[in-house]
C-alpha cells in the first residue's frame, strides 16, 4: 500500500499483504522508502506516532549515507547495513565510481551507452544475490528485526527505495509467507513512483540515437527491472535450492525465526 509523505519517496506500508495461513500483514509496522535525509518535522512525527517506530535499515553505501544522512530521530536506531560492496565492486573495474551514483539522474543517458554498463545492470541482482557480503547484511538485517521490540515498527530504505529496499521486502515477506506474485507486485510497484523520470531520460536516450539496450539501463537504475527480479528469483531456485533454502543457509533464518516474525507482523 502506497503512503503518501512530505519528503520521504516511494514509500510503501507492507500492511494488507496475506502471509501464512491466510493471515494478513499488520498495518503500520513494516515499512519501505527512500532514503530519510529530505523527512519533514511531520514526517517524522507521523512515523513516530503511526508507526511507532523503533530501527531504521539504511542499505546504503558509507559514501551515499555520508552524502545525504538519514534525519536523526529520538528513541529511533539507526543501522546502517551496506548491502553492496562498492570497495570490491570498484576493485573489480565497475564501471560507475560511486561518486556518480549521488546524483545518477545526471549522469546515467551517458553511461547507458557503455556496453559494461549494459551488462552491469543485467546482473545487478544476481550479483547481489552470490555476494557473500550482500548476503551477511541481509542476514544481519533480518535477525536486527526478529531481535526488536515485538510492537515496535520496522522501516527499511536505500537511496531510492527500490532494488537494495526491494530484495530486504522480498526477503522478509518471504519469511511471512507471502506467496511470490504478490512479492512481484510489490517489486513492480516502485515503477510507479519513478515512471516519469524514466520516461524522461528515455526520451534524451531517443534524441541521442539510443535504443532497447540504452533503455534498458534506464529502467535498470531508474526504474526495476521487474523481468530482473523474476529471472534472479528463478536463479534462487537453481543454484540455491529455492528461496527458503536461501534463507535458512545464506540469511540464517531458521524454521523457528519465520515463526517468530509470522507471530510478530501478521494478523
Amino acid at each position: 500500500m502506497q503512503i503518501v509523505f512530505e519528503h520521504i519517496d516511494n514509500a510503501h506500508d507492507m500492511g494488507g499483504m496475506t502471509g501464512a495461513g491466510g493471515r494478513k500483514v499488520r498495518l503500520h509496522r513494516l515499512l519501505r522508502t527512500a532514503h530519510l535525509h529530505d523527512a519533514t518535522d511531520n514526517d517524522v512525527a507521523r512515523l513516530k506516532k503511526e508507526y511507532n517506530l523503533c530501527r531504521v535499515f539504511d542499505f546504503r553505501s558509507l559514501g551515499e549515507s555520508e552524502h545525504q544522512p538519514d534525519r536523526e530521530m529520538e528513541g529511533v536506531q539507526h543501522h546502517l547495513l551496506p548491502t553492496i560492496d562498492m570497495r570490491a565492486e570498484q576493485d573489480t573495474g565497475k564501471p560507475i565510481p560511486e561518486e556518480a551514483f549521488f546524483e545518477l539522474d545526471k549522469h546515467i543517458v551517458n553511461y547507458s551507452f557503455y556496453p559494461e554498463v549494459q551488462k552491469m545492470a543485467a546482473n545487478m541482482y544476481p550479483s547481489l544475490i552470490r555476494s557473500e557480503f550482500s548476503q551477511l547484511q541481509y542476514a544481519a538485517f533480518l535477525r536486527l528485526i526478529i531481535e526488536a521490540p515485538e510492537d515496535g515498527g520496522i522501516l527499511w530504505h536505500c537511496a531510492q527505495g527500490k532494488d537494495r529496499t526491494g530484495w530486504g521486502a522480498a526477503f522478509l515477506l518471504f519469511a511471512l509467507g507471502v506467496d511470490k506474485e504478490e512479492i512481484i507486485e510489490d517489486f513492480d510497484r516502485s515503477n510507479e513512483a519513478y515512471e516519469p523520470i524514466v520516461r524522461k531520460l528515455n526520451q534524451d536516450i531517443l534524441d541521442r540515437g539510443g535504443g532497447a539496450d540504452e533503455m534498458a539501463v534506464i529502467q535498470a537504475f531508474m526504474g526495476v527491472s521487474t523481468q530482473n527480479f523474476i529471472r534472479t528469483q528463478e536463479l534462487i531456485d537453481r543454484e540455491f535450492g529455492g528461496m527458503s533454502k536461501y534463507l535458512n543457509d545464506y540469511l540464517f533464518v531458521s524454521d523457528d525465526d519465520m515463526q517468530i516474525l509470522r507471530e510478530r507482523f501478521l494478523e
